[in-house]
């Protein structure tokens, strides 16, 4: 189960110094419904990080796949994220959404780009990862997941979280609490990046 990866993940990853929740944060019950409270001034805020995990780990996963097309490393990418949810006491509240959305996509373009220059040097050094047999059909199918992907990390970071967002379906008032940005501009912003992304795709690949 994914909510058990990343609470071993976090512990295995954090010393044991650090097992101790940050200073003002008290989570309790972490094997059995995370529940952590957040104390900020004079209020108490309860944050569940199990239900929040539940509510938003499917999603999350998928900004992400789509974005590199790969569902098993975008499904520990998206661990990754919830364990640094953790990790933040700050993200915690009604807006942890938010944070969650920017840091997938965030660590999807990562992912991109490490993976665009790991496969530029496998060029260059003549290492060739063998290709299962795949109808025609799966093989230009590939090709433009591969367009796509060195497109968006052509883009401007805000860009292209705009787009890849967009195409998960986000309305534009998610896009604005996820992004930051005014809600009244993000129809002017979104146009523009899609605009970016067609002319940056037309100029490498043609009209196709």
């Amino acid at each position: 189960m994914a909510v058990t990866r990343a609470k071993k993940r976090q512990e295995r990853d954090e010393r044991p110094s650090r097992h101790k929740p940050p200073s003002g944060v008290v989570i309790e019950g972490v094997s059995a419904g995370t529940d952590a409270t957040v104390r900020a001034g004079e209020s108490t805020l309860p944050f569940d990080f199990e239900a929040v995990f539940h509510a938003h780990y499917r999603r999350i996963a998928r900004v992400i796949v789509r974005v590199i097309q790969d569902p098993s490393r975008a499904e520990e990418l998206a661990v990754d994220v919830f364990c640094k949810l953790w990790r933040h006491p700050s993200a915690h509240g009604a807006h942890c959404a938010g944070w969650l959305y920017r840091s997938a996509i965030r660590s999807a373009l990562d992912e991109l780009r490490k993976r665009t220059r790991r496969e530029k040097y496998e060029r260059w050094f003549g290492i060739h990862t063998p290709q299962l047999e795949d109808p025609e059909r799966s093989r230009e199918a590939a090709e433009e997941r591969t367009r796509i992907r060195t497109v968006l990390t052509s883009l401007r970071s805000q860009d292209a979280q705009l787009v890849a967002l967009r195409s998960e379906g986000l309305s534009y008032e998610e896009l604005a609490e996820t992004l930051n940005l005014k809600p009244a501009s993000i129809g002017t912003m979104l146009r523009r990046a899609q605009d970016s992304f067609r002319r940056e795709y037309i100029k490498r690949y043609g009209n196709a």
